[in-house]
């Protein structure tokens, strides 16, 4: 397969589903959902041969594509992947195909609902493979667009007001960012938007990096659900449907994580020197602030929306250690939160579309009502306290031990935020899942053997990088040299 062009064919499989979703008429429900699940299944099936064609040895960027687009002004169609894009075009790939699964029994506006959901997910593929940051910035709007129509007409609980709150929140972070790609452009010579030569030329004075890094760093931190700019993502989870919080929370918020890895930090290597404790400390307030919220929600969706916050911190102080180890830690979470919120929100949205609740006071005793159901719930909980044998206890561990060897105070505190990690799961789990049993919720039915497939995947990945984690730190140690 080394001369099919296998990332374009893996980048419009999305696209081909949308258009496909257009021009198939609403009463055609099924084709609908089939048409995107095939899309999805392709994505998924060509994201496994890319991993196993990477050459982990080589490393470096592999199955480039180039093909100028404006010429006048240097911007290429320039696509390729390295370790890490290989990592995140896969997560993209398993939350697409599970996501369509997952919801499989919608019956409202289906047609426009695939629609906007394959445009999303052909956004985050080009983000991740893009090797020219004009396009990455392109694809990187085309991902965040559709998240206001999919929430304000498919949501819930506030989900207009969500919806703005969010568009709002990432058109700041959008404006902090094009100012910056086009300073890079300039100061470089106004000649080339490619990504790998302007990591290469460090040409860009000291001063030029320390006060444009901010500019990108809080660009794509905003999206990556960094603290004090965060209050958009757990209301925009609560009133997402299924789906679209798999999305949001799976791939979306890496977005972020990615731009900040990729360009700031790559482009910017002083600058990032310069602000790393600054925005280091930021992370660490996220991790113990999420974490703390999170023990006091009563939503089932508010508690894993705060959680993706402290989550998505880990990744960001991993990042902020500009090491090796942090480095490796931080993109394996990335991977490991993505499929674990998955996991989450699609069980919640089970328990969801049965019960037309979420509060988890009004809940007991679900284990023994709904057992196949629950545990869905339970595996996820597991991971997201980093429980050894779940991909995120190798992600935290590098990251926590790198945090300590750079930030050693901001260390201990990161990791001590895991006190009220494990005390809201734990909430969660002995209030609604364990516990006396509520009687109201005895009609409830377990999921059908095809429902569960998608479940099943997600927690597959979960168990088989925890079991087998050197899987993913060679492939991320192709890039980082930790391999």
């Amino acid at each position: 397969m080394s001369d099919l062009p296998i990332l374009s064919i893996i980048l419009f499989c999305p696209l081909v589903a949308f258009v496909a979703t257009i021009l198939l008429p609403e009463s055609k429900a099924t084709a609908i959902k089939s048409v995107n699940a095939f899309a999805g299944l392709v994505s998924l099936i060509l994201s496994l041969i890319i991993w196993s064609q990477y050459d982990k040895a080589a490393g470096g960027f592999q199955m480039m594509e180039d093909i100028p687009w404006v010429s006048e002004i240097g911007i290429h169609y320039a696509i390729g992947v390295d370790g890490i894009s290989v990592v995140l075009t896969l997560l993209n790939a398993i939350v697409f195909f599970t996501g369509v699964l997952s919801m499989w029994t919608l019956e409202k506006r289906v047609k426009e609902y695939f629609a906007f959901m394959s445009l999303l997910v052909f956004g985050v593929f080009g983000v991740f493979i893009s090797l020219d940051i004009f396009v990455f910035f392109f694809f990187y709007e085309v991902a965040v667009l559709p998240m206001y129509p999919l929430i304000a007409i498919w949501g819930s609980t506030r989900k207009e007001y969500s919806a703005m709150k969010l568009t709002l929140f990432l058109m700041v972070g959008s404006a902090l960012l094009f100012p910056g790609l086009i300073a890079l452009y300039v100061e470089s010579g106004g000649e080339t938007w490619n990504l790998v030569t302007l990591s290469a030329q460090g040409t860009f004075s000291k001063g030029f990096q320390i006060f444009i890094y901010p500019l990108l760093y809080v660009g794509f931190g905003i999206l990556a659900g960094m603290w004090p700019f965060h209050s958009w993502s757990p209301i925009g989870h609560v009133a997402a449907p299924t789906a679209v919080s798999m999305l949001h929370a799976g791939v979306l918020m890496k977005l972020g994580a990615y731009g900040i890895l990729r360009i700031a930090i790559g482009v910017l290597p002083l600058g990032a020197a310069f602000w790393a404790p600054t925005f280091a400390f930021a992370a660490t307030v996220g991790i113990v602030y999420g974490a703390f919220v999170a023990m006091r929600q009563t939503d089932f969706k508010y508690v894993i929306g705060f959680s993706s916050v402290s989550h998505m911190g880990i990744v960001l102080l991993g990042l902020n250690t500009l090491g090796v180890d942090g480095t490796n830690g931080a993109v394996f979470q990335m991977f490991a939160h993505g499929v674990m919120t998955a996991l989450f929100f699609s069980a919640v949205g089970f328990i969801y579309d049965q019960t037309h609740d979420r509060d988890i006071r009004n809940f007991g005793g679900l284990v023994g009502q709904i057992p196949v159901a629950t545990s869905f719930f339970i595996m996820a909980a597991l991971c997201g306290m980093g429980v050894p044998g779940f991909a995120s206890f190798w992600a935290e561990l590098l990251v926590f031990i790198a945090a300590l060897k750079v930030f050693p105070l901001m260390g201990i505190a990161a990791i001590a935020g895991l006190i009220f990690t494990a005390a809201y799961i734990l909430r969660v789990l002995g209030k609604a899942i364990f516990g006396p049993k509520n009687p109201k919720w005895d009609h409830l039915v377990e999921p059908t053997a095809f429902l569960t497939i998608p479940r099943i995947i997600l927690i597959a990945v979960l168990l088989f990088f925890g079991f087998v984690p050197s899987v993913m730190l060679d492939m991320i140690g192709s890039v980082t040299g930790g391999r």
